[in-house]
């Protein structure tokens, strides 16, 4: 198993900056890609950034060129760097982690970290 802790998050009025870190745990040789989610209240849970093990990456298109992902497979971990946020960048956000595990594929979550961005 993959376990993952979040950190980073909090309050920031538009336009500010934020970077949140996830830290992989457990039976880290069998990741795969690495990634965030988020889920705005009331709303489903969407991918925002991930990454693979090879170094590619894939943004949501509202998120591009403001976002970036980044992952230290030294460390297991994976980061996302906020810029320009906006109050609809407010939301839960959530790691997520697949990895492989026996011949099957397995998802891991982080416990959400919330992001509050003020107008």
């Amino acid at each position: 198993q993959v376990q993952l802790v979040e950190s980073g998050g909090g309050l920031v009025q538009a336009g500010g900056s934020l970077r949140l870190s996830c830290a992989a745990s457990g039976d880290v040789s069998s990741l795969n890609s690495m990634g965030w989610f988020r889920q705005p209240p009331g709303k489903q849970r969407d991918l925002v950034a991930v990454t693979t093990s090879g170094g590619r990456t894939n943004y949501l298109d509202s998120v591009k060129g403001r976002f970036t992902i980044s992952r230290d497979n030294a460390t297991n971990t994976v980061n996302l760097q906020m810029h320009s946020l906006k109050p609809e960048d407010t939301a839960v956000y959530y790691c997520n982690a697949r990895y492989v595990s026996g011949g099957r594929w397995y998802g891991s979550w982080g416990q959400g970290t919330q992001v509050t961005v003020s107008s």
